[in-house]
């Protein structure tokens, strides 16, 4: 396999302040998935015994960074922001490159990401308990919140600027420290995120980064006594082993999985919108998010005509290298991933769902040295198939005609998942019954199923996820312990409290 002159580097993980090799003296190769000749480098393939370095390294950096005063902590991310915007091109081409999606929709997410850290550096003056009446007279009563101590981050290949941020600087800025393992398919973004961390004062072991293996590295972290608390974004059979395993030792923990999200059309909507909705929900990211629009529920006075413009748009999107001008939808983020999607058509078929559009793995030429697949469209397609109720993480959309607005709900509900769902429809009634009624964590009226902010919770309901929100106040609040305090400030022994 040859390396390309950019990339023929061979990094290291970052313990204690420093870059250092994996103990394994291994490294595994980081590949475009775009294009199998370009090496973006080589990266640690590492194991327990580095984890237990980089927990050693967090906990002897936490005294001194949980008492560092929260505004300070904050004014640490926020030169990191600045730092991120002045590195904004490199970042986003490295993740193009390791992860596949578009040139414009990597920088999109890094936007994000700067978001979700500009948004916690003010956290650290937001930080707060609460002050409440006491029952026993000259007693001053209050909470406050104070850090877990080392924290693990265990974060997906999907959003590898994103979910980091949305992750490591709520706990950074409530006084954590961190020890942090990327995705094996996407260490070099982290890279980036640890070097700039470390650029912008973050003191020494606050902030560590190992790669390699979750049945490794992962589990290392989990099953360490030092560990406090485990933040984990991936697949519903992962999450839901580690937080077994995590549960042996009652570490607290929070995992956001997977998602089947529905999209409703009524008869008034917007069709246009809706369309336009559809098509950014279901191939944006190569529809390789645990939002995408993946279930697309059609009143039927409308589904033929909105059916065949999905089909018309989709047909018409450019699939290729991110890195190029003018594409629209890059590749599947390895062969294994391929698999998955290229599987899950042949099994909506063998169920019965008619295929539209794609289909198909593109080959010849450029294609052959990467993941692509069409974007596909199946119609037909009944709530029993596999393709409604399992999640694909791939450019599928399955297309379900119903009869009125309660059919509508009542499909979109028909699922294991929770995540987030939405409604196109000009009646302000029955979008409010939606959004009652819908059992996801999150709704959109007229908007497509993905997307965030940082100031708003984000997670589901149902297998979607464990533990509490991420983003926003909730996901500071996850990297806390809340403590309770009497004060009474007279000075004299009483015995009056009920317990």
């Amino acid at each position: 396999m040859r390396k390309t002159q950019e990339s023929s580097a061979r990094y290291q993980n970052f313990i204690g302040g420093e870059w250092v090799p994996p103990t394994t003296g291994t490294w595994a190769p980081n590949v475009n998935p775009a294009n199998h000749d370009d090496i973006v480098g080589e990266f640690p393939v590492s194991a327990q015994k580095d984890v237990e370095f980089a927990i050693q390294a967090a906990k002897a950096a936490f005294p001194a960074w949980s008492g560092t005063p929260a505004p300070a902590r904050g004014r640490i991310l926020q030169k990191a922001v600045e730092l991120f915007r002045q590195r904004l091109d490199e970042i986003a081409r490295t993740l193009t490159r390791e992860e596949g999606k578009t040139l414009p929709e990597a920088k999109g997410e890094i936007l994000k990401g700067i978001n979700l850290f500009e948004f916690y550096a003010g956290e650290g003056f937001r930080i707060h308990g609460k002050t409440l009446p006491s029952e026993m007279r000259q007693t001053f009563t209050y909470t406050l919140r104070q850090p877990l101590g080392v924290v693990g981050l265990i974060t997906p290949w999907n959003f590898p600027f994103a979910i980091p941020a949305w992750k490591s600087a709520p706990a950074l800025v409530t006084g954590n420290t961190v020890v942090m393992k990327p995705a094996s398919n996407t260490p070099a973004t982290a890279r980036l995120i640890a070097e700039i961390l470390h650029e912008a004062g973050l003191p020494k072991g606050v902030f560590n980064l190992v790669t390699g293996p979750g049945g490794a590295v992962g589990n290392a972290i989990v099953d360490h006594p030092d560990v406090k608390a485990i933040s984990f974004t991936g697949s519903n059979a992962i999450g839901l082993a580690l937080n077994e395993r995590a549960a042996k030792r009652g570490l607290k923990v929070t995992a956001e999985m997977g998602g089947k999200n529905a999209l409703v059309v009524l008869g008034d909507a917007d069709l246009e919108l809706a369309v336009t909705g559809i098509i950014q929900g279901a191939f944006g990211s190569t529809g390789q998010r645990c939002t995408a629009t993946s279930r697309v529920v059609l009143e039927r006075s409308i589904a033929k005509k909105v059916t065949e413009e999905i089909v018309a748009r989709a047909s018409k999107l450019r699939v290729g290298d991110g890195l190029m001008d003018g594409i629209d939808m890059g590749p599947a983020v390895d062969a294994h991933q391929l698999k998955t999607d290229l599987d899950y058509i042949r099994i909506a078929q063998e169920e019965g769902a008619e295929l539209l559009c794609g289909g198909r793995r593109l080959t010849g030429g450029a294609y052959d040295k990467g993941y692509f697949v069409e974007p596909t469209v199946f119609t037909g397609v009944k709530t029993s198939m596999r393709i409604h109720r399992e999640e694909i993480f791939g450019p599928v959309v399955a297309i379900l005609e119903v009869s009125d607005f309660e059919e509508a709900l009542a499909v979109a509900n028909d699922s294991p998942f929770g995540l987030a769902t939405s409604i196109y429809t000009r009646d302000a009634n029955l979008a409010m019954k939606y959004v009652e009624r819908a059992e996801v964590g999150m709704v959109h009226v007229n908007n497509p199923t993905v997307g965030g902010e940082a100031q708003l919770p984000f997670g589901g309901w149902k297998s979607t996820g464990i533990g509490e929100r991420e983003m926003a106040e909730e996901g500071a609040e996850f990297f806390t312990q809340l403590k309770t305090v009497f004060f009474d400030y007279t000075g004299q022994a009483r015995t009056s409290k009920i317990y």
